[in-house]
């Protein structure tokens, strides 16, 4: 419709050419009654991508807005739909993913009726968002969603919640000025000064880097660091993106997830830089030193709260590619042999059942080169992490809050972000079912990736931690029978096979691997339970 000469723009009309400045064209949602105003006449630039459950739509808006390094604009319905999205938020909170969440709230004109609809939303938003907000005013909408923004993508960066009642979209509202934020800190030069005095001193030093690496865009920063300090690399306990190329001769593999056996794996050095990870991130509780007595910790973190509960050492805040940038002005070069890179992993044996050290070197010889990967095989990844390495920057994710359904619906997001590079999701049988309504997007948008399950029939992570902390083999409900998982994939529109033998496995991954379609790949593994650390 032709606006009248003269007559003042709708809060929708001014929210969508904030969004279109914003480059938040793209919406991730599962609309509800509340939602159709904000949708009614949705502009051609703008893509609405559908989930069918609240969870995959905010992981995909997770992937997104990981994989393409901005806030991505997601669209709820209401409480209820809040609520089903809530433990996927939660995920988005420690993975310092950017989303701008929205949901519709019942009609102004009837709110003190409390309604069928109505929600307490912000309240229910708040403790895994930086901001929670309703506008007071129809009028205030767009100048919300501006402020959602940028405190989105402020470091440390995470998600936000805006209310939006639904009688708001056709108010009138005054065009918003185009303005400018900065969202980087800089780090305290005489801390980061003290920090490189440290390192300068030691004889010995180790490095831990963690997700801050890669969110920050420090990886090239990273490895100067770690060559120029002559230092094994771990990666932090547990990272939501690698912060470090798994191939490279420094790279020691993962540490642990407990106190006695961080402090053991890194003894022997006198000081260790943790680089865009806590200090640290621990799951059983084993009791003991941080760091062996006389190691010296420095801490480089984008996040202020992340510094003030570190269990020891000293903390820099700041944005941690300006930290490490820092750093290296501030370090000479030192003369010291590198220390001796680590073994290759042995060649795994092909038989039957298929083991997964197996499985997954055959998947690494496979993939491209430049190849995303998600990861939500939680029974494996100390197996699986020594075949399926990153080796740059973007390519590498996990769940930042030990919660499932987030590597399938961020697969789908991420490669929608990518979509010049191939996303394969290696997933857990039981993991799988937490989201597999990101199956059908894939298919429906057209995402060809890549999703391997490695079907043990059990929730074995739950055996190691059951043997971890002696509580017996009699928990119920921890095997997996009869789940048809090809089935459900082609149910939602995805090729699927399944792969029993070793002459199955290469036959299907290269069958998957040239689709150009989205594909699950069943893998029957072994049912051995790892070890928890």
């Amino acid at each position: 419709m032709k606006e009248e000469v003269g007559a003042m723009p709708t809060v929708r009309e001014v929210t969508v050419e904030l969004l279109r400045e914003l480059g938040m064209t793209t919406i991730f949602g599962n609309p509800g009654s509340t939602e159709l105003p904000m949708l009614k006449e949705l502009p051609g630039d703008f893509r609405y991508v559908m989930g069918l459950h609240e969870g995959a739509v905010v992981g995909m808006a997770d992937g997104y807005a990981q994989g393409t390094r901005q806030a991505a604009l997601v669209n709820l319905h209401t409480s209820a739909g809040l609520g089903n999205a809530m433990g996927a938020i939660v995920t988005a909170c420690h993975n310092r993913a950017p989303l701008v969440v929205t949901a519709g709230q019942q009609d102004r004109r009837h709110l003190a009726l409390e309604p069928m609809l109505s929600g307490r939303l912000v309240e229910l938003a708040r403790p895994y968002v930086k901001w929670s907000n309703e506008p007071a005013r129809a009028q205030d909408v767009p100048r919300t969603l501006s402020r959602a923004y940028h405190t989105a993508m402020q470091h440390p960066r995470g998600p936000v919640f805006v209310s939006i009642p639904m009688d708001d979209w056709d108010k009138e509202a005054s065009p918003l000025e185009s303005r400018a934020v900065s969202h980087r800190t800089a780090p305290d030069p005489e801390s980061l000064e003290a920090a490189a005095r440290t390192l300068r001193e030691s004889r010995n030093p180790a490095m831990v880097a963690g997700g801050g690496v890669d969110r920050c865009g420090a990886w090239k920063e990273a490895v100067l660091l770690a060559e120029r300090l002559r230092a094994p690399v771990w990666a932090a306990p547990v990272w939501p993106q690698a912060g470090f190329p798994q191939t490279h001769p420094l790279f020691r593999g993962h540490l642990p997830p407990a106190q006695a056996a961080i402090a053991q794996r890194l003894s022997g050095h006198d000081a260790v830089l943790v680089l865009g990870a806590p200090v640290f991130l621990y799951y059983p509780y084993v009791p003991g030193p941080v760091l062996e007595p006389g190691t010296a910790l420095v801490h480089i973190t984008e996040d202020p709260q992340e510094a003030a509960y570190a269990a020891a050492g000293t903390s820099v805040v700041g944005d941690v590619a300006l930290a490490a940038r820092g750093l290296l002005e501030l370090l000479p070069e030192i003369d010291r042999e590198l220390p001796d890179p680590s073994p290759e992993p042995p060649v795994p044996e092909a038989r039957t059942p298929l083991p997964v050290d197996y499985v997954a070197c055959e998947l690494a010889r496979r993939m491209p080169e430049d190849a995303i990967l998600t990861d939500e095989a939680s029974s494996h990844m100390g197996i699986t992490g020594r075949y399926l390495r990153t080796s740059r920057p973007g390519s590498y994710y996990v769940t930042g809050s030990g919660g499932l359904g987030f590597a399938m619906p961020a697969a789908v997001g991420l490669q929608l972000a990518s979509p010049e590079r191939r996303v394969v999701c290696v997933v857990g049988d039981g993991a799988s079912l937490y989201a597999p309504q990101a199956l059908w997007s894939a298919a429906r948008y057209g995402a060809p990736v890549l999703f391997v399950v490695l079907n043990n029939g059990q929730y074995a992570i739950l055996k190691a931690f059951s043997e971890f902390i002696e509580t017996g083999k009699n928990i119920p409900s921890l095997d997996l029978p009869h789940l048809d998982i090809p089935r459900i994939a082609e149910g939602f529109g995805c090729g699927a096979g399944t792969a029993e033998r070793p002459e199955e496995l290469g036959t299907e991954l290269d069958r998957a691997l040239s689709s150009d379609r989205p594909y699950l790949l069943n893998v029957m593994v072994d049912r051995r339970v790892e070890p928890l650390v």
